[in-house]
């Protein structure tokens, strides 16, 4: 049974699902739609076409769905979609998308946000990812799986963020980070493999695969598209096929500071 304020303000058409707890001064949207076991704490806003999972767990004075912060948005019909079991902490801030980026921001499940997070217009988040507080992702950014982005980190748009890709805090990250890679200061540049991320999860093989092609790719003064197309066909480890197949498709670029020698 849901636990309902009866100080929350829900619009009419709104879809409530089960074991739902709703907190005092509360906004719901005619348009949301709450899955099983989700908890809004008090003084949240959820605007829009939003849809939520099972289970999240959203904190106190989160905003979620407002339109986005697009001077192009005209009032189209977008949507913010949120996964199942993330936890959204206190004054985050999530927009849906637009029309020129798909028209919807989406989120993955069992995430962190810690507080004051802002996730803009078209972002895409993937599952498993911490992202400390004042954390701030401009439109379009996509993160893969088990990356992490430091406190007070903004992030450009159309920036790519790979698998176990880790952005330290207070960094400011203006192009593509590959998976397994760590990234670190303003602006961000690499710094090597995520080494403690990667202990986690990946068998010790794994990682001395990775050892070795960062070496390859990053510190032998060779081109590095060309490296990682030549990687790409030589290597048998996916988790390097992962790694070069990003390199070879990135648009923004990769930042590490070239051989000189």
């Amino acid at each position: 049974m849901s636990l309902i304020s009866p100080h929350a303000i829900i619009e009419e058409g709104a879809i409530i699902g089960p074991d739902v707890e709703i907190g005092a001064f509360c906004f719901i949207s005619g348009k949301a739609k709450i899955g099983k076991g989700t908890k809004i704490a008090q003084g949240t806003c959820i605007y829009g076409n939003t849809t939520i999972g099972e289970y999240n767990d959203i904190f106190s004075h989160a905003v979620l769905g407002s339109v986005p912060q697009d001077l192009k948005y005209a009032g189209e019909e977008v949507e913010l979609i949120i996964g199942d079991r993330n936890k959204i902490r206190e004054f985050t801030l999530f927009n849906p998308g637009t029309a020129g980026g798909g028209g919807k921001t989406v989120v993955g499940n069992d995430n962190l946000f810690m507080g004051y997070v802002h996730l803009g217009h078209d972002v895409i988040i993937g599952n498993n990812c911490i992202l400390a507080n004042a954390a701030t992702l401009a439109g379009h950014v996509e993160m893969g799986n088990h990356a992490v982005i430091g406190g007070m980190t903004p992030v450009h748009q159309f920036v790519k963020i790979g698998d176990f890709a880790m952005i330290a805090g207070a960094s400011a990250l203006s192009q593509d980070v590959p998976p397994y890679c760590l990234a670190e200061g303003n602006r961000a540049v690499l710094r090597g493999l995520n080494l403690n991320g990667l202990r986690r999860h990946l068998d010790r093989s794994d990682i001395d695969a990775l050892r070795s092609a960062y070496r390859d790719l990053f510190e032998s003064g060779k081109p590095l598209q060309e490296q990682a197309s030549a990687l790409l066909e030589e290597t048998t480890s996916d988790f390097v096929k992962n790694l070069c197949t990003f390199i070879v498709n990135t648009k923004r670029g990769i930042p590490y500071e070239r051989n000189q020698s």
